[in-house]
């Protein structure tokens, strides 16, 4: 036995530990989501029993994740609970089909900076959410309702004994969390959110308290294969737009963990197309029952990783240790505070949004530190797809005005001819200043244009050019000339004159 699994006693270990990390995170995501508490637990199962068997990343844990709690909550809420499934099930495909094309290496090129705001929206929508979630009262549909009432929503807590008793439930289980850290070692092995939820319920249970709790319907009853008719919402431009959000959003944050993992490690680096193939299968089988999207998670993966799990047998475990407590131990989940469980998701909503992170790009790349706060904003106002779309087009830009970088010298003697050298790119995004600082030269004299250091002259500005060249030699004014602009006679001597001057 020890021949064939010699990583086995830590193996376990860890896979206690990630099961413990991820209890409190399955209900917790659930909840959030709209959906019952049993389909958080069915797929952090699936994460176990199905991604955690196949390749790509050996120590990477997989389950419900907060990051797509308002992806979900919004199909839901749109499309209802039974077309959830078909949304998983087609998302878990095409995750499947862009593995097998070798896409996966692709999602590594999109910009941090978009994928950290979108973190940071979906965090910022979380808080909002759940802090109505806190006090037992009904929040708003969109994000921004969200943020905009939560003056009016103190104001209602205030005024009630039962929501200040559910607040205060929250606000506790986040305080332990948060202090859970600074305690020693040994008393930090077992998770502060654990504690804080267990800990909750029992007050909760002993002192009578007027806090909702769980409701729980059995593991069996919460699976509910999507029938012929929820296929039938295909038919939808809207749903397909969803398929693709879930699909994209999901193995965005699933490689990106990945990446994340990798450095926490020594073992075997993750293979990005298998990884993705292996997010897919399991979102496939999510989607036949009916569960929430399964993505890669990095706080039960980080566990995992320093509770000393050495291959994937840990992460396959904590599945079977999720599905043991599901059929073993259903009961318990009713004695669970929402309030605890909102607070829970409070806590990792603030973890997703990288202040440090903004103020250190904010000092060196401040284009990228604008990209991540647009694209939070986004989120937040508009919704979550179109905000990840805004991030992406506004990363494009600012590529595009980075590539575009050129420089322009200008050499004035006095007397003869001004020297000018242009070099880097020459693009229309740069146009305008440069037109402005070539039109703002001396026109008593001629110009000499080196542009034997530009990489690249788009159309425009190679128009642009010729244009100012031609107004500038016009009968009355000096001629300019030109040295190595394509599409343009030469001279005898190898350069280009445009402008015959007087």
């Amino acid at each position: 036995m020890r021949d064939r699994f010699p990583h086995l006693r830590q193996d376990v270990a860890a896979s206690l530990v990630v099961f413990l990390v991820a209890l409190p995170l399955c209900l917790g995501v659930a909840v959030a989501s709209g959906v019952p508490a049993e389909l958080g637990l069915i797929t952090g199962i699936v994460g176990g029993l199905v991604t955690g068997l196949m390749r790509g990343s050996s120590l990477q844990v997989s389950g419900p994740a907060a990051g797509l709690t308002v992806l979900v909550f919004d199909a839901v809420r749109t499309y209802g609970l039974p077309v959830l499934g078909v949304i998983v099930l087609l998302a878990g495909l095409l995750q499947i089909a862009m593995g097998a094309l070798k896409w996966g290496r692709w999602f590594r090129a999109i910009s941090l900076s978009v994928v950290e705001g979108m973190l940071a929206g979906i965090g910022l929508v979380i808080i909002a959410g759940q802090l109505y979630a806190a006090a037992g009262v009904d929040a708003p549909a969109s994000g921004l309702e969200k943020v905009a009432r939560l003056p009016g929503a103190a104001v209602e807590v205030v005024g009630s004994p039962a929501a200040l008793v559910s607040f205060a439930t929250a606000a506790g289980t986040v305080a332990l969390i948060v202090l859970w850290r600074r305690l020693p070692g040994r008393v930090r092995a077992v998770p502060g959110a654990l504690v804080a939820v267990v800990l909750a319920a029992f007050l909760t249970w002993s002192l009578d308290l007027p806090v909702a709790t769980v409701e729980v319907n059995g593991l069996l009853d919460a699976v509910q294969p999507p029938g012929l008719d929820a296929f039938a919402e295909l038919a939808g431009p809207g749903l397909v737009g969803t398929v693709l959000a879930f699909a994209l959003i999901a193995s965005a944050e699933s490689l990106f963990s990945a990446a994340a993992v990798d450095r926490l490690h020594d073992g075997p680096r993750t293979a990005y197309d298998k990884e993705l193939m292996a997010q897919g299968a399991g979102n496939t089988v999510c989607g036949l029952l009916g569960a929430l999207p399964l993505t890669a998670v990095i706080v039960r993966s980080s566990a995992n990783v320093q509770a000393g799990a050495r291959t994937k047998a840990s992460r396959v475990l904590h599945g079977v240790w999720l599905l043991v407590f599901a059929a073993a131990l259903p009961a318990t989940l009713e004695l669970v505070p929402l309030a605890a469980l909102a607070g829970i998701l409070v806590h990792a909503g603030w973890k997703l949004i990288p202040f440090r992170g903004v103020v250190t790009l904010w000092r060196s790349h401040r284009g990228e530190a604008v990209v991540l706060v647009v694209t939070a904003v986004s989120i937040v106002t508009i919704d979550m797809f179109q905000g990840v779309l805004i991030g992406l087009a506004l990363s494009v830009a600012k590529a595009a005005w980075d590539a575009s970088h050129v420089r322009l010298d200008v050499v004035d003697g006095g007397t003869g001819p001004i020297r000018a050298r242009l070099s880097g790119n020459a693009t229309f995004l740069r146009l305008p200043r440069l037109l402005d600082t070539l039109e703002a030269l001396p026109r008593d004299r001629g110009v000499e244009l080196d542009l034997s250091g530009l990489h690249h002259l788009d159309h425009a500005c190679r128009a642009a050019l010729r244009s100012w060249a031609e107004q500038r030699g016009e009968p009355g004014g000096e001629p300019v000339s030109m040295t190595a602009l394509p599409a343009l006679p030469r001279q005898r001597d190898g350069r280009e004159a445009v402008g015959a001057g007087r």
